[in-house]
């Protein structure tokens, strides 16, 4: 059974940091490319990072960049985001996925709240 489970999500005062983790189960986690994105109330989910199999490409969305940090580690079948210096606008559900050839897994998703 595949399943992408994220964690780490919460409440954070504006210019704090989190870390999310999504733990990968159930397909050959090293094969696939990785991705965080994010949908805010009222707006479309966005791509927010990118990783290659390997973790050796990146990409990030313009608005994060030199922010956050995508990363993992295959041995642990997990991706990470380091997310600092967050603003209110980013309070958002944060989403990993999955993605080989035509093979697609999401998470369910953890909420992120910036807020004083």
């Amino acid at each position: 059974q595949v399943q992408l489970v994220e964690s780490g999500g919460g409440s954070v005062q504006p210019g704090g940091s989190l870390r999310l983790s999504c733990a990968a189960s159930g397909f050959p986690f090293s094969n696939y490319s990785m991705s965080w994105y994010r949908q805010a109330p009222g707006k479309e989910r966005e791509v927010v990072a990118q990783i290659s199999t390997t973790g050796i490409i990146t990409n990030y969305a313009d608005s994060v960049k030199d922010r956050f940090t995508i990363s993992r580690d295959n041995a642990k079948n997990t991706v990470y985001l380091q997310m600092n210096s967050l603003k209110p606008e980013e309070t958002a559900v944060y989403y990993c996925k999955a993605r080989w050839r035509n093979r697609e897994y999401w998470g369910q998703g953890t909420l992120v709240t910036v807020s004083s």
